[in-house]
């Protein structure tokens, strides 16, 4: 039973991540900045946001949990890092709805990396649903554009990889909390990006609005990541994310306009269908499983 409770809670915090990562086009989109001087100004608020949370929730064991994460945080924080930098100059390069697209690839390459790193299996439903999330990608990418949008595809990529190595590693080294290296994750990025940024030169409104994108996008959808990707498998913590790829290009329409082509719609409408459907299977499978037992 309680191991029931970790998974639907590891599934919430997944969704709350998926939303609150999704909101990344509307502020690339809002934010008339370079995209260094976003990412730094992204990664100071966002770092100071989860390093709040880390000092609350750990209090005097703080110090000890920062040394748990060992090589893993190391490496988390690394990922993470190059993730993100190659996500916010995808979104600049590429229409939001083609980045968010080749994001939906990340369940497939979680499944692959989590198979051959770490052994974990899964079943025929998260595979299938996976694999539909491909294929929406496939539907969406213009390849008639490729050309004009050639940088945008490659930072969308390598961020896609980053990101599905990085929850390979949560998921195996799930007896330690991340959260620390997440944090630290989001200060490196705004030190690897200083020498390009320009963080002097920013408005007080823009000043407010880049807070909103590193508190409640970047902040919250990365610290709910960590600690929901520690509760449920990578591959399906990787599937119920990609609802963040239908989302992102809804809002940045809703906001800007920005009207996605009808290729995008229905490569959104088979992520969530595939979401949909993996986490309906299972949970009517632990249903038909815990009646047999009361049955027995």
């Amino acid at each position: 039973m309680q191991d029931d409770q970790n998974k639907w809670l590891g599934m919430l915090l997944i969704v709350g991540s998926a939303v609150a990562y999704s909101l990344s086009g509307y502020f690339t989109r809002l934010i008339a900045l370079d995209v260094w001087t976003i990412l730094f100004w992204r990664g100071i608020f966002g770092g100071l946001f989860i390093g709040a949370y880390v000092a609350w929730h750990y209090r005097e064991d703080l110090w000890g949990a920062v040394r748990a994460v060992g090589l893993p945080g190391f490496w988390v924080m690394v990922l993470s890092t190059l993730a993100t930098i190659c996500f916010i100059n995808a979104l600049r390069l590429a229409p939001v709805a083609d980045v968010m697209t080749i994001h939906a690839a990340i369940p497939f390459m979680t499944a692959i990396l989590a198979l051959i790193f770490t052994g974990e299996r899964e079943d025929w439903t998260t595979w299938a649903a996976s694999v539909i999330a491909l294929i929406g990608v496939m539907i969406i990418v213009n390849p008639q554009a490729s050309g004009g949008y050639l940088a945008g595809y490659a930072f969308a990529t390598t961020m896609a990889l980053s990101y599905a190595a990085m929850m390979v590693i949560i998921r195996k080294n799930r007896h330690v909390s991340m959260l620390p290296a997440a944090c630290f994750s989001a200060f490196l990025c705004s030190i690897v990006v200083l020498p390009f940024a320009q963080p002097m030169q920013v408005s007080t409104k823009t000043m407010f609005d880049l807070m909103l994108f590193g508190t409640a996008q970047f902040g919250l959808g990365l610290l709910l990541m960590t600690a929901g990707t520690r509760l449920i498998s990578a591959t399906r913590s990787a599937l119920i994310g990609s609802m963040e790829n239908p989302l992102a290009p809804l809002w940045v329409w809703l906001a800007f306009g920005e009207l996605p082509a009808w290729a995008t719609w229905i490569g959104g409408s088979l992520v969530m269908g595939a979401v949909i459907f993996d986490v309906l299977t299972k949970s009517k499978r632990k249903q038909r499983a815990v009646e047999a037992l009361t049955q027995g």
